[in-house]
């Protein structure tokens, strides 16, 4: 990208809110499936319209999605809203089709995940970064042949904390090989922590210079306390999809002293004094976040809902 090219910053920024998946499936206390549906009927009520939902992963791996069906059968048949199902291989994909059948609501969008490093890889989904490529161009194609949205996450797209720094033409050539299966869109996760601003704005724009047609989505976690800055970065980098997750929570069970994404009201916090939209309600989502820390019996790492918002001001006025 040269100098006098100009990135596109979008006035108004999408949140999607993984704590009811990401946010969860690290944590040690489990929550009850209407625990998860408070949570995601909170978040929808304070203004998020795209959230994800449930993982349909293997129980004994991740026990804390064990409930995934029952999770999407409580859910509340909003037209206005897209729940997201997360899928690592084609029985998780076979679930996630299952809960629309017989004219039930289910999920809408299937979201796949696509690894860095064949370390992780094996360790997260037993595949291989080529194998994870392979396996949700497949599911993408196969989502989109029953009319069912389907996107993907490239993990460890900054680090990985098996091999070290990931090169950048190495995630580059992966978003492109999805690409061809068209995703509706494509993430970039920095699912242990390691990024900076600077090496955000570098691989988004390599990104978007190979696929200037692909919407593009924002995964951080604040593992090392730069995931606010990597978020803004991104923004300025023309992304306008965001991950957050309510009170910080989350972090991969499978990558170590892998802490919390970053948290949903954290991130309100910064874009609505920055100016720019969410059409989320900040003092609801710190409302909920308090909530969560009833559940968890712990404080959770976001700092908003501990701290409030601009002292004196109308929180719960929409930007």
């Amino acid at each position: 990208m040269t100098s006098s090219e100009k990135l596109e910053i979008s006035a108004k920024v999408e949140i999607l809110e993984v704590g009811p998946r990401d946010g969860l499936q690290n944590e040690k206390t489990v929550f009850s499936t209407g625990d998860k549906l408070h949570m995601i009927n909170g978040a929808i009520d304070a203004g998020i319209r795209r959230l994800e939902v449930a993982s349909f992963v293997h129980p004994k791996l991740v026990p804390q999605m064990a409930d995934a069906e029952d999770v999407v059968a409580g859910l509340s048949d909003r037209k206005d809203v897209t729940y997201i199902g997360l899928v690592l291989n084609k029985r998780g994909l076979l679930r996630a089709f299952s809960t629309r059948e017989g004219n039930k609501r289910g999920v809408d969008e299937i979201g796949c995940v696509v690894v860095a490093s064949d370390t992780f890889g094996q360790k997260n989904q037993a595949q291989t970064s080529k194998d994870s490529v392979k396996i949700s161009q497949e599911m993408i194609r196969m989502a989109n042949a029953e009319g069912m949205s389907a996107q993907a996450t490239i993990s460890v797209a900054f680090g990985c904390p098996f091999e070290g720094r990931i090169d950048q033409s190495h995630v580059v050539g992966i978003a492109e090989e999805i690409a061809e299966a068209e995703p509706r869109e494509i993430a970039i996760a920095d699912t242990i922590g390691v990024g900076s601003p600077r090496q955000v704005t570098e691989l988004f724009s390599k990104i978007r210079e190979r696929l200037p047609n692909m919407p593009l989505r924002a995964h951080f976690h604040n593992t090392r306390n730069t995931g606010i800055a990597n978020a803004w970065a991104a923004y300025q980098a023309g992304v306008s999809t965001l991950d957050a997750s309510v009170a910080g929570m989350g972090g991969c069970p499978f990558a170590p002293k892998a802490t919390g994404n970053i948290g949903t009201e954290d991130l309100l916090y910064l874009l609505h004094e920055s100016g720019v939209a969410t059409g989320v309600d900040l003092e609801a989502m710190i409302c909920l976040a308090n909530w969560a820390e009833t559940v968890l019996g712990r404080t959770p790492p976001a700092m908003v809902s501990q701290a409030g918002g601009f002292p004196n001001s109308n929180a719960k006025l929409r930007t």
